[in-house]
C-alpha cells in the first residue's frame, strides 16, 4: 500500500487553535475589536454628557469570572493539562521597563482603541485601521528587539 503518511495532529496545537478562535470570536462579538466602541468606553470624561459607554466593563467582568477560577485551578493542580510545567510569571517587581511599557500600552490603546489581541481579531473584520495598527505593532516589536540586541552587544 503506497500513499502519503498520515500527519499527526498535536493536541496542544488543536487546543491552542480552538482557544484562539474562541477568544477572537469573543472579541468580535463583544465589540472589543471595534476601536470606536473601545474609545467610547475609555472616554470617562464623557460621563457628564452621557457619551460614556460602560458596556465593555461587563465584558471585562465576564472575563474575570472565567479567568479567576481557571487560575485557581491551575495553581491548585500540580501540573497543566497539556504542558510539563506551569509558565505563570513569578516576578512581582515594578521596574522602569514595566512601568514604561504599561504607560506606552495605555497611551496607545487610548489613542487608537486597539490593543494586540483585538487588533488581530479585527484583521478578519476587514478594517484598514486594524491592518495599519498591526503593521505598526510588528514594527514596534522589531524595533524593540533590535534595540535590546544593540544594548546587549554594547554591555557585553
Amino acid at each position: 500500500m503506497t500513499g502519503k503518511p498520515s500527519a499527526k495532529i498535536d493536541p496542544k496545537t488543536v487546543v491552542a487553535f480552538v482557544c484562539g478562535l474562541l477568544f477572537g470570536i469573543g472579541l468580535a462579538v463583544s465589540r472589543m475589536a471595534d476601536p470606536k466602541k473601545v474609545l467610547d468606553f475609555l472616554d470617562v470624561g464623557a460621563i457628564k454628557t452621557g457619551g460614556w459607554d460602560p458596556t465593555l466593563a461587563f465584558v471585562m467582568g465576564g472575563a474575570l469570572i472565567v479567568a479567576a477560577p481557571a487560575f485557581w485551578i491551575v495553581r491548585r493542580r500540580g501540573k497543566p493539562f497539556l504542558a510539563p510545567t506551569h509558565s505563570i510569571p513569578t516576578n512581582r517587581t515594578l521596574d522602569k521597563a514595566l512601568i514604561t511599557g504599561a504607560i506606552m500600552f495605555g497611551v496607545g490603546w487610548g489613542l487608537v482603541g486597539f490593543c494586540p489581541g483585538p487588533a488581530v481579531a479585527a484583521l478578519g473584520l476587514g478594517g484598514m485601521k486594524a491592518w495599519v495598527f498591526f503593521v505598526a505593532m510588528l514594527g514596534g516589536m522589531a524595533a524593540y528587539d533590535f534595540m535590546l540586541k544593540q544594548r546587549k552587544s554594547h554591555t557585553g
